[in-house]
């Protein structure tokens, strides 16, 4: 007979009081909780929070608004809201297409953005029941996938020795739309907000609490697109996503599920930066953005290269 864990459950009222009690120690925040609570059920780490923190009872943070040439997203705003927002969808459809591509209706009108970008990864080997496997993400000695079943893992390497990837949708999209991450402390960047830090996949510190994402308003004939390549139609987390920034001489180009953290394809942007937006191109950039891949043994995770080639030219095009 299993013995469920007992924890205390505290409504927030702030973000300060939020962030005193994660200061304190042995606690996690929910507001959609669909990866937390998922996570304890099972029991994938080897801690247990003592308190759960709620942070949906904090007021004024579940907002889409656009303010001195920002869009402004409050952290708790709902996927499913940021989907079918017609500002969004019209100037920011990245982040649109990738918001509604994430999981279900139904996951998407609990989620939300802050816990899209903060979720830990999808690795087998670390969401395996009752922490059965002890891997480098969790403190151990090892990554488990490196000579197991690899399929779905890194074709880029790995910071830490681990290779499982970023399963964020919403991701890649905020990195090619240059977005920032706005906290209780700070103002990071969305490409530095993710890192190897064990146990989790975020710059943040202990004590630290997404409040808003920003997002500079594109430029006139600047487009944006996001596409998803996944087993199913529903459901699934992205085998290889990619979103685009395109426009005006400029590119940004990130790829996702394929490293540990969302990767500009720099050289993919380099390779369309200031040229038409043709076949030829598109096909030349997706070749640049798989150039520096590589597989793990038994190359069983080699066809996610093609496929990552494959969205980084689809993903341009759809800009054109």
């Amino acid at each position: 007979m299993k013995t469920w864990k007992k924890f205390a459950h505290v409504d927030a009222k702030t973000v300060d009081e939020a962030s005193s009690i994660l200061k304190a120690g042995k606690a996690a925040l929910i507001a959609g909780g669909t990866d937390l609570l998922g996570g304890m059920r099972f029991e994938i780490l080897p801690t247990h929070p003592e308190t759960v923190v709620n942070l949906k009872t904090i007021p004024g943070l579940d907002y889409i608004k656009e303010e001195g040439g920002l869009l402004k997203i409050g952290a708790l705003t709902r996927l499913e809201d940021i989907a079918h927002s017609s500002l969004i969808r019209s100037r920011y459809a990245a982040l649109a297409e990738g918001a509604h591509r994430t999981a279900t209706p139904h996951i998407r009108e609990m989620g939300t953005i802050a816990g899209n970008i903060c979720q830990l990864n999808r690795c087998w080997y670390f969401r395996i029941p009752d922490n059965r496997f002890n891997c480098v993400r969790k403190g151990g000695g090892q990554c488990y996938a490196i000579m197991g079943d690899n399929r779905y893992h890194s074709i880029f390497g790995a910071m830490n020795s681990c290779f499982a990837v970023n399963p964020s949708d919403t991701a890649p999209a905020l990195v090619a739309l240059d977005a920032k991450i706005r906290t209780n402390r700070r103002l990071i960047p969305a490409e530095n907000f993710w890192n190897m830090a064990i146990p989790g996949s975020t710059v943040l510190e202990a004590d630290e609490i997404v409040t808003e994402i920003e997002i500079p308003t594109p430029a006139a004939g600047v487009k944006s697109s996001f596409l998803k390549f996944t087993i199913r139609k529903s459901i699934d987390f992205p085998i290889v996503n990619c979103a685009a920034l395109i426009g005006q001489g400029s590119a940004r180009i990130c790829l996702n599920a394929v490293y540990n953290t969302p990767r500009r394809a720099v050289e993919a942007e380099g390779a369309i930066k200031g040229k038409a937006i043709t076949d030829d191109n598109a096909e030349a950039a997706g070749t640049a953005a798989v150039e520096a891949a590589r597989v793990l043994p038994g190359d069983r995770n080699k066809w996610k290269i093609q496929i990552a080639k494959t969205m980084v030219k689809r993903t341009i095009l759809a800009c054109s």
